[in-house]
């Protein structure tokens, strides 16, 4: 999952091990790699993988790099502000004091070459807030410290109100618009300035920029009430009951082995909680319908409380979008996106549910004749229900799956370091980078698990640090996630004699980077800021005899945040606020289901994966198995995200404000699932009260889909699906890359597709552009 970053007046809406291999090199790290770090070099990878396979490696590795080089503690990802929590309180002050000298110099600006800077006054100004913001976010969510935690959040608050008086400063609007207006000043900026300054014109006008004092204070106000709600809200998802209780004829067909680790027994039957895997494999597995049924219910149904929280949640909202001058959130979100506005999601939606249908009504079919087949007198009443999809899906799953496989063969072939090594060694096949180890400096690390990959590109050298924190502890979220730490940017001399002026005992570059690292380019004589990037995940850790095995949803799931992560690599551009991920949000998840497809290819496999054991080859007709059952039930999925994505339509449109007798969620689910569901919704069930990508993706829940119809067209059109090693090409790598990823939000991404697919008709987007991806339809 893409972890939203911040920019400017945009609110937060990412065994036995082998035998430890020599170090055939020592990495050398310092602030700025010059030019004898740009020359390709012959290198071994295999220390890559043996890292992530082993904690004796990876500690041995890390000690001896560290003791080479005498390594300085450093604060967090070498910032030097935090090398203890109260560091993010100074950190905040400090750069809060930086943001108001740069609004005085973009209120200031009169001559023209003061107005020519301003859309590089405000990125830096975006830069200074998201330094902070994206940092504490990622801290208060990670850290296994509670005293970083806590100083993070409050560093965090300090600056999100901040930002918000910033998002209603009139005058930082009237300063780039006078500017963008001006030919005299605009003529002179680059295309990159140009669509920097449209998107932040943009930003301030979901800002109630030119209300009344007393409505921008409103729109401040309900925009913090907004965070609030929206973390409570995911802070309480949960079932009303955290329990059901089962006898023994109800779990028929239950793995005993599943209920031993997680229910309780006691006169009657059995406790099973309503939440989590045990719940989720008794669903699928239970043959007593009226037993499915209770459970679906008691695991869909949100306490009352946490229902009110929604509709607060959703009418606060509404209400920050009509004080903008918008009938819907969703009509002032989705302004910047690739469909513009609700009704060109909605014939994307249309088109591709039109495209799913039949699909579904196949896979219904197979599954009402088995449903069928175990009922005694079957009559035409019978039916499939909410309860029995999971059920009859893990059926199907079942009869179809060759006996001879075992559920863990495929794992044997993907240790996580083999599929690291893979990923790097797909990456120099398609776009010149590779991972390199690097030891962390002491402080610079939140655990001592967290492993640091500098980026090296063939001719460029260093250019992102990558940090990888893949393993489960206690209080870890289990969701896997990227996050942009830092965003590319480039750094110019004037930035740099500022900083030295106010921080005289620091080195000057150090100072104006908060000591992070930065790559210089002796060239072109240009200095950037390194993309810094966090890759969360929570597999098992290695044991003394045995590395870490995933298994290949793991290893889809790995790939999927690595194409994230590439995005924010290669999307180097000159201004953060367009750097990498930092594009429209119904574009940003291309790269990382693109690489779903990677994940699956026979040539992207024959790169790395290998028995941890003997080293055989995976044997790819396994894979082409498992792939060949993933693929039954992707109708009914499918339209499962459909329906998700309507919702979220719905929640976001004028319903919240406008709902005849008040707005009720609970309704407005059941009106969606009639209208539109080929399986009935049980009216009993509110599980909206679950949906926490309402608060991160309000009103672009539908992104997932559209990006997976694209990626389908990409892998065809671009890839080759994989023929002939389509996908291990290196032009068709740099296609992507120089059509796609390199533009971050730079250029429009319309533009972008339509060059990369040579699809004319797609370059000016609109609502039959958007049709035509939904008729591509989902191809994984």
């Amino acid at each position: 999952m893409l972890k939203p970053s911040c920019r400017l007046l945009r609110a937060f809406t990412c065994r036995a091990p082998r035998p430890p291999t020599s170090f055939p090199y020592v990495v050398r790290r310092s602030l700025i790699v010059g030019a004898a770090e740009t020359r390709p070099q012959e290198h071994n990878d295999d220390i890559l993988r043996d890292v992530f396979d082993s904690h004796k490696v990876w500690r041995d590795f890390r000690d001896a790099h560290q003791s080479a080089e005498h390594s300085q503690p450093k604060g967090l990802f070498e910032n030097h502000y935090l090398t203890k929590p109260e560091g993010f309180i100074e950190f905040s002050k400090t750069t809060a004091e930086q943001c108001q000298r740069l609004v005085a110099k973009v209120i200031g600006a009169s001559t023209v070459e003061e107005r020519c800077l301003v859309p590089k006054l405000l990125d830096r100004l975006s830069d200074s807030l998201c330094r902070v913001l994206d940092m504490a976010d990622f801290v208060r969510a990670t850290h296994p410290d509670p005293g970083f935690q806590e100083a993070a959040t409050e560093a965090y608050s300090m600056l999100y109100e901040f930002m918000n008086v910033l998002n209603t400063t009139p005058d930082l609007k009237i300063r780039l618009e006078d500017a963008l207006d001006d030919p005299s000043v605009s003529a002179k900026w680059t295309e990159e300035e140009k669509m920097v300054a449209r998107i932040l014109l943009k930003d301030f006008s979901k800002s109630a920029i030119d209300a009344s004092d007393e409505k921008r204070q409103a729109f401040v106000d309900l925009s913090t009430r907004v965070n609030q709600l929206g973390s409570k809200f995911i802070r309480d998802m949960r079932p009303e009951t955290s329990t059901i209780s089962l006898n023994n004829r109800q779990l028929k067909g239950v793995d005993p082995l599943v209920l031993q680790h997680a229910s309780k027994r006691h006169l009657t039957g059995i406790s099973i909680p309503t939440s989590g895997p045990v719940a989720f494999t008794a669903l699928r597995s239970m043959k007593d319908e009226s037993a499915r049924k209770d459970l679906y219910l008691a695991m869909k149904t949100s306490p009352k409380a946490q229902l009110q929280t929604l509709s607060d949640f959703l009418q606060t909202r509404a209400m920050v979008a009509n004080l903008a001058g918008y009938s819907s959130y969703a009509e002032m979100h989705l302004m910047d996106k690739l469909a513009k506005t609700p009704v060109a999601v909605n014939s994307f939606l249309d088109a591709l549910s039109r495209d799913n249908k039949g699909h579904v009504r196949q896979e219904l079919d197979e599954m009402l004749a088995m449903k069928k087949a175990e009922v005694d007198n079957p009559d035409s009443s019978i039916q499939i229900e909410a309860w029995d999809t999971g059920y009859y899906q893990a059926k199907l799953g079942d009869k179809y799956r060759s006996r001879s496989r075992r559920p863990d063969f495929l794992s044997a072939y993907f240790s996580l370091g083999t599929v690291m090594q893979g990923l790097s060694r797909l990456f120099t096949t398609l776009y010149g980078v590779r991972f390199v180890p690097t030891a962390p400096a002491p402080g610079e690390a939140w655990t001592p698990d967290v492993r640091r990959l500098d980026v090296m590109d063939e001719t460029e050298g260093r250019i992102a640090v990558l940090y990888c924190d893949l393993f489960a502890r206690p209080g870890k979220s289990p969701n896997p996630a990227h996050f942009t730490l830092r965003c590319s940017r480039l750094i110019d001399a004037s930035e740099i004699d500022d900083a030295a002026a106010l921080h005289p005992t620091l080195d000057p570059l150090q100072a104006a980077n908060d000591g992070m690292s930065v790559s210089h380019n002796p060239r072109t004589n240009t200095t950037y800021q390194l993309p810094t990037i966090a890759l969360i995940c929570d597999f098992q850790p290695p044991s003394a005899t045995e590395p870490t095995l995933l298994s290949f949803r793991d290893v889809r799931t790995l790939f999927h945040e690595m194409g994230h992560a590439i995005h924010s690599i290669l999307g180097r551009t000159a201004h953060q606020v367009v750097s990498g991920t930092r594009c429209a949000t119904d574009f940003a998840e291309l790269p990382s289901v693109l690489m779903e497809h990677f994940a699956a290819d026979p040539a992207v496999l024959a790169l790395f994966a290998r028995h941890w054991q003997t080293g055989a080859p995976l044997p790819y007709g396994m894979v082409a198995e498992r792939l060949a059952l993933d693929r039954r039930g992707q109708g009914t999925e499918t339209e499962h995200q459909i329906l998700l994505a309507l919702l979220d339509q719905a929640y976001h449109s004028s319903l919240p404000l406008t709902m005849q007798g008040g707005f009720d969620s609970t309704k407005v689910l059941q009106d969606v699932y009639e209208r539109r569901g080929s399986v009935r919704e049980p009216r009993e069930t509110s599980w909206q009260g679950f949906f926490g990508h309402l608060v991160e993706y309000g009103g672009t829940y539908y992104s997932y889909l559209f990006d997976r119809a694209i990626a389908g067209k990409v892998w065809e059109s671009v890839f080759d699906g994989g023929r002939d090693g389509g996908a291990v090409s290196r032009s068709n790598g740099e296609r992507l890359k120089n059509e796609v990823l390199k533009w971050g939000g730079s250029r429009d991404p319309w533009r972008c597709l339509s060059a990369l697919l040579k699809d004319e008709q797609l370059r000016d987007g609109g609502e039959l552009a958007m049709a035509k991806v939904g008729r591509w339809g989902v191809k994984d």
